[in-house]
């Protein structure tokens, strides 16, 4: 059985149409309502409105349906753990149950504080042409000490890094700072707009007092209030790894390794207390086995999102590879994630078939010349998609095969 085909989908003013995804050969569309304020209840009207909209053409063309919302996101308070985090919470169940009732039934949030996900380059120019999201550990730290100038923040560099950054900042251009800039403080995928400088030193200042310790037991009190209630109403509750998966800006990061993974699942070992399997995320950690982890957390891994990516030769540093390059063994990640199907259906299970996502593709051929979210304009994903499908269609066959004997 193979896993069920999804791509992301940003809501009307997407430049990436419901017929691209469609036309991808996609049957799901994972998407959001990023118009409700982080921490408000998404009603049934406007989750019925979304839901309408995926599904309008269904009578003509092959059906889509609405399979994963990504993101229901956290609210700050949340995670930071004051006393108005129970009202959010309680926010969160109660469109848990508005999504429930709707028939949405895999909900996919993180819990990265004040960032989503964070990268030094957009556009960065590959061998063959197409531009790729890459992070430079280097212009990270030209942005926290030179730009940001983050109050103790050499503690977090080598030596040599802070020297070299130091020495690098006054060579920059205007233009060069305010990229850089705006880049690393780009808020949400599906965004063009940058945290304000200002504010964002000052969302960094509410977490002086919040460590790894802190956020870890901020992270384990959600899930045991949101979890139980997710199983009760029928939803898969799906966290996603930090990306990249390491401290940033004096911010703890918990999501990032297997040992974080089993943790999180104990935090509340209900079935709906699960993962986005992200590979790019995970991946970027050479210590992150991801066939082994599939196979120990199999039953917990509710979404999946595909991609690659490859570190350079300073191991900080990597860029999104093509799908099937890049330093994750997709080829051993699928096999697993189809074991794993194959394992839910023998055992009777009825949710069997994964949803699965090409993840951050390239920009290329015509994209080039188009404005497109970073990581999500319609070519490269669908270039994803592609590969990923005919590797997992020959897979299926080959697990499918029963070995002959001779004579």
């Amino acid at each position: 059985m193979q896993t069920t085909h999804t791509m992301r989908w940003f809501g009307p003013q997407d430049p990436v149409s419901l017929m691209d995804i469609r036309q991808a050969g996609c049957t799901g569309v994972v998407s959001a309502l990023h118009q409700i304020p982080v921490g408000a209840v998404w009603s049934m009207e406007d989750i019925a409105a979304r839901k309408y909209l995926i599904e309008a053409d269904n009578h003509r063309y092959t059906p889509l349906h609405w399979a994963v919302v990504e993101s229901l996101p956290v609210h700050e308070d949340i995670k930071k753990g004051l006393p108005s985090r129970d009202t959010y919470i309680e926010n969160y169940r109660q469109s848990l149950r508005h999504l429930a009732a709707c028939g949405i039934r895999t909900v996919c949030y993180n819990f990265m504080p004040v960032l989503d996900w964070s990268r030094t380059k957009l556009d960065y120019l590959l061998p063959d042409g197409a531009r790729a999201l890459r992070f430079v550990w280097q212009d990270f730290a030209v942005f926290d000490l030179c730009i940001l100038q983050r109050p103790g923040a050499e503690a977090a560099y080598q030596p040599e890094v802070v020297a070299t950054a130091h020495a690098h900042f006054p060579q920059m251009t205007s233009a060069e700072i305010t990229e850089l800039t705006n880049t690393v403080l780009l808020g949400l995928p599906g965004s063009n707009e940058a945290f304000d400088f200002h504010t964002f030193q000052h969302l960094l200042d509410q977490y002086k007092a919040i460590g790894d310790a802190e956020l870890r037991q901020h992270l384990y009190y959600f899930i045991r209030q949101v979890a139980p209630v997710a199983q009760e109403v029928g939803v898969n509750l799906c966290i996603h790894p930090d990306d990249p998966p390491m401290p940033l800006l004096g911010l703890p990061r918990v999501v990032s390794t297997e040992s974080d993974l089993a943790q999180i699942l104990d935090a509340c070992p209900v079935r709906a207390n699960g993962l986005t399997f992200c590979t790019g995320s995970l991946g970027v950690r050479p210590d992150n086995d991801l066939p082994g982890m599939i196979r120990r957390f199999g039953d917990r891994i509710h979404f999946v999102h595909l991609r690659t990516t490859k570190r350079e030769a300073n191991p900080h540093n990597f860029h999104e590879a093509a799908h099937l390059a890049g330093d994750v063994d997709m080829y051993a990640v699928m096999k697993a994630l189809l074991r794993e199907q194959k394992r839910r259906a023998e055992a009777g299970e009825g949710e069997t078939s994964i949803p699965m996502r090409p993840d951050h593709g390239h920009q290329m051929l015509d994209d080039l010349h188009k404005s497109t979210y970073p990581g999500y304009s319609a070519i490269g994903r669908l270039k994803g998609l592609a590969e990923l499908r005919g590797l997992e269609m020959a897979l299926i066959r080959q697990l499918q095969e029963v070995p002959t004997t001779v004579g």
